[in-house]
């Protein structure tokens, strides 16, 4: 019996060590994480560093920065002005762009105006319903209090509050990527893909594209030495065939050269992520910062 006894206090010895040794190498890979992904934000706050001197070009090496281990940081600088601007288009009360973009992804043109119309009741400073929008009443119904919020959107996940957005992300998921709050306004020519320029000066597609061409030039790379940047609006819309004088409304959604720019960092550490997103305003004057955000990536 008294043999039974050692043998068992033995194996149960043996499993509490092993448990304690479990857990003791657990809290070591959550310090090594931890250290890591220190190491990994603190390279992307260089990379920030960095991409905020406004001296560095978007298309400078400097921004791609590896060293012995695979740890680095790799940065992107772009225009904040290749967006809309959706408190930018309510403001000036531009619902035909809104309604055309949210057909051509899908929506019906009932479910576009209602959208529409609820988004420019959502910034409003009154109580009073649009044709087809919602107000105060409506949302009290589903039980949300204190909605709409009557001023501009202070990010892209209120928007997401608004009554009918849920339809609107069905059809077009990834719609954040077209819009912005942060911008100066208009649509930043030299910078705007051609499916939101097309959108905006509501020609097909591929005319939209000799307005991208011409900026990137002969090499097709933007940010070269051979790119052709439009001064002015103007002669850009002439590109496609906009007439400014009778279109005045397509001439106010565009602008070039808009000073605000996104910067997103990178940094790799070992085994870890992280990205830190920074928009900044005048970076080639005097920078403000307008919004600053961290993400861990796996």
């Amino acid at each position: 019996m008294a043999l039974l006894a050692v043998i068992w206090l033995i194996a149960v010895l043996g499993l509490a060590c092993m448990a304690a040794l479990r857990v003791v190498s657990f809290d070591m890979d959550v310090a090594a994480a931890k250290i890591h992904g220190f190491e990994a934000k603190q390279l992307a706050e260089m990379g920030v560093a960095v991409a905020s001197n406004p001296a560095v070009k978007p298309s400078d090496p400097i921004l791609h920065h590896t060293e012995e281990g695979g740890e680095g940081y790799d940065v992107k600088i772009t225009s904040e002005g290749a967006r809309f601007n959706i408190n930018a288009i309510i403001l000036r009360d531009d619902k035909a762009l809104l309604r055309k973009m949210f057909t051509d992804w899908g929506l019906e043109m009932e479910e576009a105006q209602d959208v529409s119309d609820a988004l420019s009741d959502w910034i409003d400073g009154d109580d009073e319903v649009a044709l087809n929008g919602a107000e105060k009443d409506w949302y009290l119904e589903q039980g949300r209090i204190n909605q709409p919020f009557n001023h501009p959107f202070y990010s892209l996940d209120e928007v997401r509050l608004v009554r009918g957005m849920d339809r609107v992300e069905a059809v077009k998921p990834d719609w954040r990527n077209w819009f912005t709050i942060w911008s100066g306004g208009a649509l930043d020519l030299n910078e705007a893909s051609a499916e939101l320029i097309a959108a905006a000066a509501e020609v097909p597609v591929e005319t939209a594209d000799q307005v991208v061409e011409r900026v990137r030039g002969s090499d097709g790379i933007r940010y070269t030495d051979d790119d052709v940047p439009f001064q002015n609006a103007s002669e850009a819309l002439a590109l496609l065939g906009v007439d400014s004088n009778g279109r005045p409304d397509i001439v106010q959604r565009f602008t070039v050269n808009d000073s605000t720019v996104r910067i997103e960092s990178i940094g790799h550490g070992e085994g870890s992520t992280r990205k830190i997103s920074l928009i900044l305003r005048n970076r080639t004057g005097r920078p403000a910062i307008l919004e600053r955000s961290e993400e861990v990536i796996p």
